[in-house]
């Protein structure tokens, strides 16, 4: 038995457009998963190379700085009609706003919540109704992995919303964690460390900041989207079967520092 094996499997991914989703997307499509992926721009490369991994791509447009809670249903309902099961959601999606937080503006605080917490529970909580419903296969009925951060565990600078979020989405982990075991239903975290991504573009363009944070990993490099694919297949499969409620850091040594 190959405990990594999804063929079969139907995974959703927010954010799968670019960065850290599109590594995991990719990761759980070469695994053998078929993909649906949450979008607001662009979602052809992403699409184009979950084709060439010989998987089928469900592409579904939803913006979830101003998504409701039933329209997050609807993007569950979506893949039910369209492949008739759900057995993977990846909460990747995340935006961040800076600003020095005695004079942080509302709006952005707002948005970052919505998006990074508020967005992820009522996705997630939509997702977990419809993976109750399927008998369990391989000793799960669902997966739900959700993208944390260091910050989960950091305050962070110039970051307070995105921190807040952070830190209320490894709880949240946790909680679901400990309601859901019990029906088959896996929810887990990683918290990537500091990635080449569009989130921390601001931070690569600052010499002071940048060079700051590179003495600070052990691993002597900032980390690639792609760094994330080895634990998302373990939160995805059947090998981590008896893992629930954790968050994994895969941050290059940052934490031990």
């Amino acid at each position: 038995m190959n405990l990594f094996d999804l063929t079969g499997r139907v995974a959703l991914v927010t954010g799968a457009g670019r960065g850290i989703g599109k590594a995991m997307a990719l990761a759980l499509a070469d695994a053998g998963a078929d993909l649906a992926m949450v979008y607001q721009n662009n979602f052809e490369e992403t699409a184009a190379a979950v084709a060439a991994c010989g998987r089928r791509c469900l592409p579904i447009q939803c913006d979830l700085r101003s998504a409701t809670p039933a329209q997050l249903g609807d993007v569950v309902q979506q893949v039910v009609d369209h492949w008739g099961r759900l057995d993977i959601l990846v909460n990747n999606a995340g935006i961040i706003r800076r600003a020095d937080a005695i004079d942080y503006p509302a709006q952005d605080w707002r948005e970052t919540l919505q998006v990074n917490l508020d967005s992820v529970f009522f996705l997630t909580q939509a997702a977990a109704q419809a993976m109750m419903s399927q008998p369990p296969e391989s000793g799960f009925r669902g997966k739900v992995i959700n993208v944390a951060s260091v910050l989960s565990f950091q305050g962070g600078i110039r970051v307070p919303a995105y921190t807040a979020a952070k830190h209320g989405l490894t709880g949240l982990t946790q909680a679901l964690a400990n309601e859901w075991a019990r029906h088959g239903v896996h929810v887990n975290a990683i918290a990537p460390g500091y990635i080449e991504t569009d989130n921390t573009e601001a931070l690569r363009n600052d010499p002071t900041r940048s060079k700051a944070i590179l003495e600070r990993i052990p691993a002597g490099r900032w980390g690639e989207p792609a760094d994330l694919a080895g634990a998302t297949l373990f939160l995805a499969s059947a090998a981590s079967n008896y893992v629930h409620g954790t968050t994994i850091v895969v941050d290059g040594g940052w934490l031990a520092r």
